[in-house]
Order: structure tokens, then sequence, then C-alpha cells
């Protein structure tokens, strides 16, 4: 525990409980412990101190026993979480085990789940991208699953609340699909970014090439400093060079001593009191004496990322809620939603070979989406973008290669051609039986029943892949690139790790969980903000949204408070 109110710690009351501590919880924190409520911060993993406990962030491949490699039993703990590459010897403290936490598949979904304070704020790619009116009408003028309750111009402002303090990185671009922020200097491209984006844009003006809007500094803030441009964000940055809870939010709550929080702290449900009509405190099993403890408050943000969220929910059943906390709608649990991607293009170039690049550095370019805009028409709804990286080939190309000598060893000390990739991310539209669900067949290691999963991609997200490989061929060629060769890999749900939905916002409660203030709307003392509230899922990053949400419903709950609507 840090910063501990040793009264309401004997009372287990506090102002407000925060389930979670990945990005949007790390928000909910700062934001209501900024404004003078006293906070109890809810974390099922463990505690991972700043700087300290990033132990291999400054660690070389060789300096590691199994070169970044997990090893048999590992694998056997972990044996979802094994099928994507973020789980390495690198990092391999941060996740939860799967054979303790196991959860059931109807059909195929990766769920990527992390186990210590930050969440995956200390794990996630950094992609900040602002979602636009084109994202917020999309359902309204399309007639699918309901509108959201909200505009742009209702989130634009904590949009720019949470990037100056984040501090995210890009090029204003003047693009009304995708909103400009408040930015750093932006990363710098190659030179062969340069030449592609020059031959890309000239062939197709509706076409944008940027640089990547990341959360990593590129002038310091505070105590953080810049990004180095060492490509090792994955394990924990001791520079705070990129945004995390552990680099941002949980200093700036903690400097207000208003945060109390618990680590190894297990939500097994949200406490509901009939009478009153609210929820009134949280039951927590601490994961080691699997004790349970009830702890209280006046408002409760629910953070544990989507499906975490959706779980407590489910889970939190009464007289009043049979089937969930604010379920009263039926549709806590569905209209699950990621975004699909896996398919693109790669190719290579022979020019600019006397030209190489400064560092790692850790963001790409991007290609806003294009498709279904103006007068384009497909034959499918909504659209992608797209992540690019270049490098030059190295030493491992030898491998494929016969030689020896002399001449062969001269030939791998200099680097290759250039090799540039595009791959697609796109939207997936909101399906009522893309669903999660309680089973209790098994159980977790704290006896509660599991998740269970019904989600696949449709006709209408097949159709986009054909234009996210296609289109990356016709993009490449044009900019002179040679070799240029589609894919389209398989793409499950979950893979993608921007699971959405859930528990969505919507002006009617008979057609959703929350209001556009992030509130369930028959327990209005609690919010959900993280990616359970999402009505749709765009194309874009969603992690900045979360914020912007998190900022947005934590001001008006304080200002409800005062108000003693709450």
């Amino acid at each position: 525990m840090i910063n501990l109110n040793l009264k309401a710690n004997t009372n287990h009351t506090f102002d407000a409980i925060v389930i979670g501590s990945g990005i949007s919880g790390g928000w909910a924190a700062k934001e209501l412990c900024e404004k003078g409520l006293k906070v109890l911060m809810l974390e099922r993993g463990k505690q991972l101190e700043h700087i300290k406990d990033y132990t291999t962030a400054t660690a070389a491949p060789w300096e590691t026993p199994y070169r970044g490699a997990v090893t048999n039993d590992q694998k056997k703990d972990h044996p979802y979480l094994i099928r994507e590459r973020v789980y390495s010897e690198f990092n391999e403290n941060y996740w939860m085990k799967d054979s303790e936490s196991p959860y059931l598949e109807e059909k195929r979904f990766d769920w990527t789940r992390g186990n210590i304070v930050g969440g995956r704020s200390i794990m996630w790619g950094r992609g900040s991208l602002r979602l636009s009116n084109l994202d917020f009408e999309a359902n309204a003028k399309e007639g699918i699953g309901i509108d959201w309750p909200i505009r742009y111009e209702d989130l634009a402002p904590w949009y720019s609340h949470v990037e100056a303090f984040a501090g995210i990185s890009g090029q204003a671009e003047g693009l009304p699909h995708l909103p400009d922020g408040v930015f750093q200097p932006p990363m710098e491209m190659n030179c062969f970014e340069k030449q592609v984006k020059t031959r890309l844009e000239a062939k197709f003006p509706e076409r944008r090439m940027t640089i990547f809007r990341t959360a990593n500094l590129t002038q310091p803030i505070g105590d953080r400093g810049k990004c180095q441009y060492r490509d090792r964000c994955a394990r924990g940055c001791p520079f705070g060079a990129y945004f995390s809870t552990q680099s941002s939010t949980l200093p700036a709550a903690t400097k207000t001593g208003n945060l109390t929080l618990v680590t190894d702290a297990i939500v097994n449900s949200i406490i509901y009191d009939e009478n009153k009509g609210k929820a009134t405190g949280v039951r927590v099993i601490d994961k080691h004496s699997k004790e349970i403890t009830e702890f209280y408050a006046r408002i409760i943000f629910l953070n544990a990322s989507t499906l975490g969220s959706t779980f407590i929910l489910l889970n939190s059943v009464s007289n009043r809620f049979p089937n969930g906390l604010g379920n009263d709608s039926g549709v806590l649990g569905h209209y699950l939603m990621d975004h699909h991607f896996h398919a693109g293009a790669s190719g290579s170039s022979d020019e600019f070979q006397d030209k190489y690049f400064y560092g790692q550095r850790p963001a790409g370019f991007y290609i806003p989406r294009f498709r279904n805009i103006g007068k384009d028409k497909r034959s499918y709804l909504r659209g992608f973008g797209y992540t690019g990286y270049s490098s030059r080939s190295g030493w491992a190309r030898g491998i494929a290669e016969l030689g020896i000598g002399n001449t062969f060893k001269d030939y791998l000390s200099e680097p290759g051609n250039w090799q540039m990739g595009l791959m697609g991310f796109g939207e997936c539209l909101p399906y009522e039986d893309n669903r999660v669900t309680l089973d209790n067949s098994i159980k977790d290691a704290w006896g509660q029943p599991v998740l269970k999963f019904n989600v696949d991609f449709r006709e209408n997200e097949k159709q986009m892949r054909k234009d996210m490989d296609q289109d990356a061929v016709e993009m490449l060629e044009a900019a002179g690139l040679k070799n240029v060769t589609p894919f389209n890999r398989d793409s499950y749900p979950g893979m993608a790790i921007h699971e959405m939905g859930t528990a969505r916002m919507g002006k009617d409660p008979k057609t959703s969980v929350l209001n556009k203030w992030n509130q369930v709307h028959a327990a209005k003392n609690i919010f959900v903000t993280d990616g359970a509230c999402m009505t749709s899922s765009a194309c874009q990053n969603p992690s900045l949204t979360y914020m912007a949400l998190t900022a947005r419903a934590a001001n008006y709950a304080v200002e409800e408070l005062k108000k003693q609507n709450l």
C-alpha cells in the first residue's frame, strides 16, 4: 500500500474506489485524487515499482538465460498467452497465468491479461489516435447497433486534456476523420519513408502517410525524460519516456496524499444496496490468503479492462440484478469487438544504399483510413488504417544463402536493401451474438466462475480484408518498391488486444448499460470508462479515447457529488 489513509483503511471506507490500475484506472485515480477525493485503487496484480522493477529494461539478449525465450514450464502456465509474441523472458513476470485464471472458448479468442500494477499500460503499443464524428455518427447513419450518446465535440477538450499530460508526439495533418491533437514534436521519418510518402501522396492525393502518433516523449515532461530510441518499451521504461500508470498518473495521484493502493486484490463483485438504489462497495479476495474483505465508497470507477469489468458486473448478482449488475437491457457481455489485422503487404528497395537510420525508433508510420470516406463507396461498411515500418535487412538474410569466405563475410557486414511493410487494422462491427458469458463448469484459482467466449469476424470484415492487402500492394508498387508481396494471415478476435464493447454507452437504458457520462443506467454511482463502454470500435487505436472518457467522467462524478446527486 502507498499513502495509507489509516482512518479510512480502518473503516474500509473511501470517497471513491477505482478498480484496476491500467490506462483508464490510472487516469481515474489521478483525476479523483487531484479533485480532493480519498481514493482506494484496487489492483489484482502485484506491485511493480517504476524503474526498480524493470529488471530487464537495459539487458542485452545475451545477458538473459534464454535470450528472450520462455521455458516449457512457462508455456504450460500460459497456453493462451503463448499464441502471441507479447510474452517473452524479458517481461514474463508481467502477465497473468492462464493456469490460475482460465477461460473457455466456443470460438477462439486470445485474451491478453497483465498481472501487475499499471496493467497493460506497461506493455501497450502506445498508438494514440483520436476518434472523429465519422466514427461517432456511423452507427446512426448506417443503422448498425445503437447510436453513440456523445459526439466528437463532447470529447475534444478531454482529448486535449489527456494528451497534454500524457505527452503525445505526432504531426498535425488537418484531416477531419483523424483530428489533430496537442502534440509534442513528431519523430522523424527516415529518408526511405520520406520518399515513399512523396510518391504515394502524388499518386493518391486522398491518402496521407504520417508519422505515427505515439505516447513516447520527444521532449521531457517533469521527471520524465525523452525517448532514447531503444525500442524496449514492453519491458518498462526507466526514463519514463512513454506514458504508463507508473511514469505518469500514479505519481500524480500519489503526490496528492489522497491515494491508497492495494495490490493482489481480486475484485469479486460490487455490493448493491436495493434500498438505496446504488452501489455501496466491493467484495475483494486476497490473492494469497483468499480472505474476503469489503470496501465501501460513494462512487465506484470500474476500470478492470473490458473483459475484467464485464466479469465483475456479470458476477455482481442480486435480487435486483439477477443477470448481472446494471443488466436490465440484457446486453451486458454482448457486442464484443476487436480490430482485425494481419493483412497487408511488404516489399523492398535497392535505393538509398548509402543511407541508414538512427536508433530503434519505437513508432512506425501511419496511413489513416481512406475507404468509405466521401465519394469512396465499398462493398463493406467502415474502413481501416495502416501501420507501417521500414528498415534495412541485416545479417540474418544470409541464413538462406550459400556462401563462404571473406566475400560472404563482407556481404553480411553491410546492411541489405531497404524493406517496408504495411499492415491494416480494420474496424469490426458490433454484433449482438459476439458475446462473453459466465461459466460455472470450471473455476479459477479463487473459486470464481470463468468467462466463456463466442466471438468471430463476419462477412463485412472478410470483405474489408481483401482491400487491406490489395491496397497495400497498390501503394507500395506506386512508391517504387520491388518484390511486393501481399499477406493475409489468420486474425482471431482478441489478437489485436483492442477488445471493446460488452457494457456499451447509449441513450436508451433498454439497449445499453451506460449513459453519456459512463454511468450505469440503473446504478448512477458506478462509472465504467475502460473499453467495455465503447459503442463501436472505429479502426483507430482506442486507448487515448479511454483516457479522455475517464477524465470526462471523473470530472462529472465530482460535480455530481458536490450537488449530492450521487
